[in-house]
């Protein structure tokens, strides 16, 4: 860190803190002045701010102090909500009077997330494409609260951001939005001038600052479909989970279901037989669907294989066998819409076909009136983000979980940088004209986690096999629950194991509130959570990140199992694979690393301020026994470790004052 005491973003942190009453905090000024100078000289930065940093503030001061345009791209709508509801105004409101600071800013999202004027005013296809006025049944009611709602915020210059929106589920908001496919475009369509997504271009084009999210940005970055003004840099916060979200964004899905409507949509526009054949490719493909096995294929079966080339030949013929769009053509809006679902039956169909050895292909399982649906994937992504982000921008990767068994490494590499090219002294650039320099920096926490938390792992306990939790898991839970009095998440590897957790708890301490996910919504059941320390909330991946329980109503943290993917992920199989085959480690590639991951988050759960105190337990011995502990333990906050069951019960009786 630069050794003189003053500097600009150093000066404009110190007026940002003083006015919103904190105190200045060492690690948020290291991170500000290294994602400064990351802005300044071109080189990628993997900072790691534990929880308490402030590292929202400090990467928004040096953004707004760089002299081109930044994004921030988030990966959850709850940070993505908090910056820009609360940090980022707050921010604005006490360094607005500083000189030459650029303060403006934006929100971009996808298309979808904004109600769309056409649909509202000119109503929704049906199976046939007609547009229909009135929408029937019992979301009639819902959708017509969400069209008033949508013209008062059209009236009122509002954004149509379906955060703002009244309550609805994502049915009924399908009736008020459209996807990009099915936009008419701002120049065609009649509502143009009115958009709301034209209008967050248009803000987003005037502004220093661009909040977004992992998933536009990929798009417009990695898939190349332009959605965001052109920026210098970017700042992707929760940068943990980059690579899934990117992954994500990269995911096609193709059901036979998907074909008939694309058929039954282009009936009315397809004079000849091409939309009679596209069903018939329908038929096919559901006919070599229902002879496949779920799971991830290693060899395309001849049949599929066949029903996909016929699913791209059909669509392709009908497609070009839709009418010719003129300058005086009227525009349609169910017209390009059924374009639009023929179109990306055809690009799916195609990337499925094509059977390259980039992507990976698998049948889902289906259910409950959820048809079996081909899923493709890319293998990695980071390969895309090193040749068009990394390559293009500066980017800054920031979160409280970026360093996996100790190092950088691990990181770096799934997002497009190698580890042979991070500079750990100033100068000490790579050779080549391809490298991409990159420095990795910890700025550690204000927290002590050696005083504030202890970690226990239950070494005596058998290790988890495939049949859920055993008796002795049982009583190990309701015994430590039993002495925290409550306090207690509990983050489970399965919907079952949760369910069986709560089931036994409420069953041997009837008089604590043991509440599971699926209870309620994830919200309500963290407000009931909150509200009573002699509560425990049970439940899944949802749980492992993003929920901020400080004080005590949290003072245990229970994880059951070692979170590997399962052997069947077809995702995640296919590239420890694929990384056993290129001569590495593809368990501890993959599995580990994204169980280091997991039980990062998770044991971050625990410590949210400097006066929390707390256990995190892990029911699995392996933790303590396996090889690859050292690498699991590495990944965790610096915790008083032991393995003694007797003395976390006494240290959790003690915290709960009995």
């Amino acid at each position: 860190m630069p050794e003189a005491t003053t500097s600009p973003v150093r000066d404009l942190l110190a007026t940002a803190v003083s006015a919103l009453g904190g105190q200045e905090r060492a690690g948020q000024v290291e991170m500000a002045e290294a994602v400064a100078d990351s802005m300044t000289d071109g080189r990628h930065l993997l900072v790691q701010a534990g929880t308490g940093t402030g590292k929202s503030l400090g990467y928004l001061v040096p953004s707004l102090l760089h002299d081109k345009r930044v994004v921030v791209a988030t990966a959850t709508l709850a940070l993505q909500h908090q910056l820009v509801e609360r940090d980022i105004p707050r921010l604005v409101e006490a360094i607005g009077g500083v000189d030459g600071v650029d303060t403006s800013y934006a929100v971009l999202k996808g298309r979808s997330n904004y109600a769309c004027l056409h649909r509202i005013r000119e109503g929704v296809p049906d199976d046939q494409g007609t547009l229909v006025d009135v929408p029937e049944g019992s979301m009639a009611k819902k959708v017509l609260e969400l069209r008033t709602w949508a013209e008062k915020q059209a009236a009122d210059k509002g954004t149509g951001e379906r955060d703002a929106a009244p309550r609805h589920t994502d049915r009924e908001w399908r009736q008020v939005s459209v996807g990009h496919r099915d936009c008419l475009g701002a120049t065609k369509c009649p509502f143009g001038q009115e958009c709301f997504v034209e209008r967050a271009r248009e803000q987003a084009q005037r502004s220093q600052l661009i909040i977004t999210n992992h998933s536009l940005l990929a798009i417009d970055a990695i898939e190349g479909v332009p959605m965001i003004p052109d920026y210098d840099t970017v700042v992707i916060d929760e940068a943990h989970e980059l690579v899934q979200r990117v992954t994500q964004a990269a995911t096609d899905e193709l059901a036979s279901n998907d074909v008939d409507r694309a058929s039954r949509r282009s009936q009315r526009w397809v004079d000849g037989g091409q939309a009679d054949d596209l069903a018939d490719a329908g038929d096919a493909l559901a006919d070599a669907i229902s002879a496949a096995s779920p799971g991830r294929f290693e060899v395309v079966p001849e049949q599929l294989k066949d029903a996909l080339v016929l699913v791209r030949d059909a669509a392709r013929a009908c497609l070009s066998a839709f009418p010719k769009e003129t300058s005086e053509s009227e525009v349609d809006a169910g017209r390009t819409q059924a374009k639009g679902l023929v179109q990306e039956v055809f690009v799916n169909a195609e990337r499925m076909a094509a059977g390259s050895d980039a992507d990976v292909l698998w049948l889902s399982e289906g259910g409950d009136r959820v048809p079996p649906r081909l899923c493709v994937a890319p293998l990695q992504v980071w390969g895309q983000m090193r040749d068009k982000l990394l390559s293009d921008k500066t980017v800054v990767f920031t979160s409280a979980t970026l360093m996996l068994g100790g190092d950088f490494s691990s990181v770096a590499t799934s997002v497009g940088l190698k580890p042979s090219e991070r500079v750990v002294e100033s100068g000490a650039v790579s050779s080549g004209g391809d490298a991409l320099p990159w420095r990795g920096l910890d700025v550690g926490s204000p927290f002590d986690y050696g005083q504030q938390a202890i970690l226990y792992v239950a070494r005596h306990l058998p290790p988890p096999g495939r049949d859920g939790l055993v008796k002795a898991q049982l009583d190990e839970i309701v015994d430590l629950v039993d002495a925290a009095d409550g306090r207690t998440l509990g983050l489970f590897s399965s919907r079952r194991a949760a369910e069986a957790a709560a089931e036994a708890v409420r069953e041997r301490l009837p008089h604590l509130t043991t509440l599971a996910q699926g209870d309620a919504q994830l919200p309500e059941l963290a407000k009931q959570f909150v509200a009573d320390p002699h509560t425990c909330l049970f439940g899944t991946l949802s749980l492992w990140q993003g929920l901020d329980v400080p004080g005590d109503t949290c003072q245990l943290v229970l994880i059951d199992r070692i979170p590997f993917p399962r052997p069947d992920d077809p995702l995640m199989s296919a590239r420890q694979r694929a990384a056993d085959k290129a001569g590495g480690n593809g368990f501890m590639q993959v599995a580990a690393t994204h169980a280091a991951l997991l039980m990062a988050q998770g044991a971050g759960r625990l410590i949210r301020t400097t006066t929390d105190r707390g256990v995190v337990a892990v029911l699995d011995p392996r933790l303590a026994t396996a090889r690859y502990g050292g690498f699991l333990k590495a990944s965790l906050p610096p915790m008083w470790t032991t393995t003694d069951p007797a003395v976390v019960r006494k240290a959790l009786t003690r915290l709960a004052g009995n």
